[in-house]
């Protein structure tokens, strides 16, 4: 009797070491698959402080949790079945679908483009955001929670494709830990920039000299700050559109576009020693929101043109 207990607790001791390994290597190769995806991971903290630009300081953290909690819905309740049923019975789907989300960000960038040059929206953003009631806090979260979900998907297939060769189960559960985790590291940074002004204010209002100087200047910076996250937020969308685009072609077999980029890397990266490295993403970076760029026009300009054709046509 005392051997069978002795053997059972031998049994459970094996199988607790077992699972803590299990969630070490879980955790690893989360870890992992969360770096390949840490060029996403910035785009989506770029382009979120556009969305919460002119409201009340009351609203900001409001937003951003609503905006985190969409996202969160969107890696797992959408996106997360949906890349494993694809990854286990139809992998070749997820490069068009994924392409169709880079078509969307190019098009969103180009369109906001679109709006700063020609001053298509000047009559909303002349006014603050604050001013335009809770249908419009309703509107931009929504906006967000659209972009966040293409941003969401690629930062997820990426993840993905790091871990394709775990079991199904495991692939699972490092892709909950990714979702997880990223959200909470994007939209706490996002929330501690938006609040960086209120930070100054306390710091100002303390009776140390160099607290008070550190206070002022986070308070006059911080909106210039969060205009210039604004537009890195549409350069972003060019850039992650552009490039999940040129990857997808070339999964696809057009491989001409990509290898472009790859020969305009090897001609300005080399001989640049240690900088090559920097070099070479900063060409390709370029390259993809030039792509974005181009195919997000195309589709604004259709959208644009069109309607107007259609309304002389019928005008005659």
């Amino acid at each position: 009797m005392a051997g069978g207990l002795a053997a059972l607790l031998d049994d459970i001791a094996a199988l607790a070491k077992l699972a803590a390994a299990s969630v070490d290597d879980i955790s690893a190769a989360a870890g992992r698959a969360s770096a390949k995806a840490v060029g996403v991971v910035i785009d989506d903290t770029a382009v979120t402080p556009r969305y919460v630009h002119g409201f009340t300081a009351d609203r900001e953290l409001p937003i951003i949790r609503k905006i985190a909690t969409g996202s969160l819905r969107n890696k797992l309740l959408f996106i997360l079945p949906a890349i494993l049923l694809l990854s286990q019975f139809l992998p070749w789907l997820l490069t068009p679908i994924l392409m169709v989300g880079g078509l969307y960000l190019s098009y969103e960038g180009a369109e906001k483009l679109y709006e700063y040059v020609t001053g298509h929206h000047a009559e909303a953003t002349a006014r603050p955001a604050a001013t335009q009631g809770v249908d419009h806090e309703k509107t931009m979260v929504s906006g967000a929670v659209r972009t966040d979900f293409i941003l969401s998907a690629e930062i997820m297939v990426i993840a993905l494709n790091e871990v394709a060769q775990e079991p199904l189960l495991n692939r699972a559960l490092i892709l909950v830990v990714v979702a997880l985790g990223i959200t909470a590291l994007v939209y706490g940074v996002v929330a501690l920039i938006v609040k960086m002004d209120d930070i100054g204010l306390r710091l100002a209002e303390r009776q140390a000299a160099f607290s008070q100087r550190v206070g002022r200047l986070l308070v006059r910076g911080m909106p210039k700050v969060l205009a210039v996250l604004s537009v890195v937020g549409v350069v972003a969308m060019l850039w992650v559109g552009g490039h999940i685009l040129l990857v997808g072609v070339d999964d696809l077999g057009w491989h001409a576009p990509y290898e472009l980029v790859h020969h305009l890397e090897e001609a300005v990266a080399g001989g640049l020693g240690a900088l090559s490295g920097f070099v070479t993403w900063l060409v390709n970076t370029l390259a993809s929101a030039v792509v974005g760029l181009v195919v997000g026009g195309l589709v604004v300009a259709v959208l644009h043109l069109v309607p107007r054709r259609g309304n002389k046509a019928k005008a005659h």
